[in-house]
């Protein structure tokens, strides 16, 4: 019997977007504990095109061709047979696990406890924004940094897709709200729950930051290597962007904590953060959709690559 194919989007060599290509692939099977997922959507992130560029080749050792992308929103049209709680017709969301074969294509494979159910009230574009920056938000805050109401947070980069999370993440649990941004953001992200947004253009501005008891910090280099400075001793600097040279030294010397941290993909973490978006309480920053198609995601990656987005760029499959 013949393999069924699928359109996929991935490339052959390390490199620009250029490298990006259509191809055919077998659509999944799914293993005892996984599902087949027909995307209705998925989303950029920037781990998409730095895989893409190579910066990751050492973490994972794949054979061309690479498919990325680690958002999935649509439906279930085939279950392992060890799978229980999920059946052919259901609307989900997952971050799915790291593989070679990510959800740039028709039909994707996720393991059952990754899964979570989209609401109604929620639209696959939404649902599809969500996974890999909201469970990075989260985890970020509430598992590395342990943020509780009446802290004082610094969420950088906050018009980012991970940023806009977390800024309304942060506001539901009752911490005092602290984002860097271009001063055109400002309004939206005081209108996601931001207390304050400074511009991180102005000096005068930047030296209103201090006394902060976690930093998040979703950009690295200099800018984590500052975040220092603004933090009251045994205060908590996380980030998602990896160690800066010296981090680890000046946490010591300033007595503060510090962390790298990776995301972990987790199905209930995600279904909690859902029932967040389900009462309105927490909304996708959605800043471009635009179909599956070739062209689209190398404009996709070239323009998440400036890191001047706002909010999440979206892929259809509709």
């Amino acid at each position: 019997m013949e393999d069924v194919l699928m359109k996929a989007i991935g490339f052959n060599h390390y490199g620009s977007a250029q490298e990006l290509q259509m191809i055919d692939l077998p659509v999944p099977q799914p293993g005892d504990h996984q599902v087949v997922v027909k995307l209705k959507a998925t989303s950029i992130n920037p781990i998409d095109w730095k895989t893409r560029q190579g910066y990751l080749q050492k973490m994972f050792a794949w054979e061309f061709p690479i498919v990325v992308g680690w958002d999935a929103a649509g439906i279930i049209t085939e279950v392992g047979q060890h799978v229980t709680a999920w059946q052919v017709g259901d609307e989900v969301l997952a971050r799915p696990a790291t593989t070679p074969r990510g959800t740039y294509a028709e039909y994707t494979l996720v393991d059952q406890d990754l899964l979570a159910r989209k609401p109604q009230n929620i639209s696959f574009d939404q649902a599809a924004a969500l996974p890999l920056a909201g469970l990075t938000a989260w985890q970020a805050l509430f598992e590395a940094g342990k943020l509780t109401a009446g802290q004082k947070v610094l969420i950088q980069a906050g018009a980012g897709g991970v940023g806009s999370y977390a800024i309304q993440f942060a506001k539901v649990c009752g911490a005092e709200v602290w984002t860097t941004a271009s001063q055109r953001h400002a309004d939206l992200l005081k209108s996601l729950g931001a207390d304050q947004v400074i511009d991180y253009h102005q000096p005068a501005e930047l030296a209103r930051l201090k006394d902060f008891d976690l930093v998040f910090d979703t950009l690295g280099g200099h800018n984590q290597l500052m975040a220092f400075d603004w933090l009251t001793s045994g205060g908590k600097l996380i980030s998602i962007a990896g160690e800066a040279e010296q981090s680890a030294k000046r946490a010591v010397q300033k007595q503060i904590e510090f962390k790298s941290i990776w995301l972990r993909p987790d199905g209930q973490q995600l279904q909690k953060i859902v029932q967040l978006m389900s009462t309105g309480v927490v909304k996708s920053q959605i800043g471009k959709v635009l179909p599956f198609s070739l062209s689209n995601l190398i404009a996709a990656h070239e323009l998440s690559e400036t890191k001047h987005t706002t909010g999440k760029i979206v892929i259809s499959f509709n």
